[in-house]
């Protein structure tokens, strides 16, 4: 007679019933591997903060070498390494082309673009994006390293793409509020280099001639004794 109310355990009832040991290893493993599932697919976190953060802007000068200029921050709490790409090197090139940051410090770069002549009517591209494209890509680093473009090639894993800018041409004889920006971020850019040519501040013992080491306070007393001996022999006489 059968039983009313009662139903047959399904198929994986029976898994659970028959190997619970299996079940239970299989369970376990598939949880364990969903955290590094989902950091496998998250985005690496950008060290550096550009400002333009998409687009290069340049001044349309037909057959001239015009210049856009890019802030580069490090966000990050490490020394970064930052190194910029292109897809056009003969018409383009970077100053800076990498360096090194430290945490918080900043640098003005300044890109060089040859604006060829048009062909065919080339004047419509303007406010519209170029072909050519410029990449900046970040790497940590420790305190101390120098900047050498090898970097980037020996540590090829631990390479972070910050950004891929594209190109944009202002009219340099219409004023807009990107041209403005433009020619302020320039002279900020301009005023970074000069600071740069300067030598530093000399904080230790000068050093004279060939090799010789003058203590200024030593040279300042040896004086003041000279004029001390000077007023005695004249006080005297």
């Amino acid at each position: 007679m059968a039983i009313t109310g009662r139903q047959n355990p399904n198929a994986e009832e029976k898994k659970k019933l028959l190997c619970p040991f299996f079940w239970q290893r299989r369970t376990t493993t598939a949880s364990s591997s969903k955290p590094s599932f989902a950091r496998s697919i998250l985005p690496a976190r950008r060290r550096l903060r550009l400002d333009p953060s998409s687009y290069l802007y340049f001044p349309y000068e037909a057959g001239k070498q015009v210049r856009s200029a890019i802030k580069l921050k490090n966000t990050s709490k490490s020394h970064t390494a930052f190194k910029f790409q292109t897809t056009a090197p003969k018409s383009c090139y970077m100053r800076p082309p990498g360096g090194v940051l430290a945490p918080g410090e900043s640098v003005f770069a300044t890109v060089f673009k040859f604006v060829e002549h048009p062909e065919n009517n080339e004047k419509h591209k303007l406010n519209k994006k170029s072909k050519a494209k410029f990449k900046i890509m970040s790497l940590k680093v420790k305190p101390g390293v120098e900047f050498v473009p090898e970097l980037f090639d020996e540590q090829k894993d631990q390479v972070i793409v910050e950004r891929v800018l594209r190109v944009i041409f202002l009219d340099a004889d219409r004023p807009s509020a990107a041209l403005e920006k433009l020619t302020r971020q320039l002279e900020e850019a301009e005023a970074a280099v000069e600071v740069r040519k300067k030598p530093p501040p000399e904080t230790g013992p000068r050093v004279v001639g060939e090799g010789l080491v003058i203590d200024e306070w030593k040279e300042r007393r040896e004086k003041y004794l000279a004029r001390q001996q000077v007023d005695s022999i004249d006080s005297s006489s």
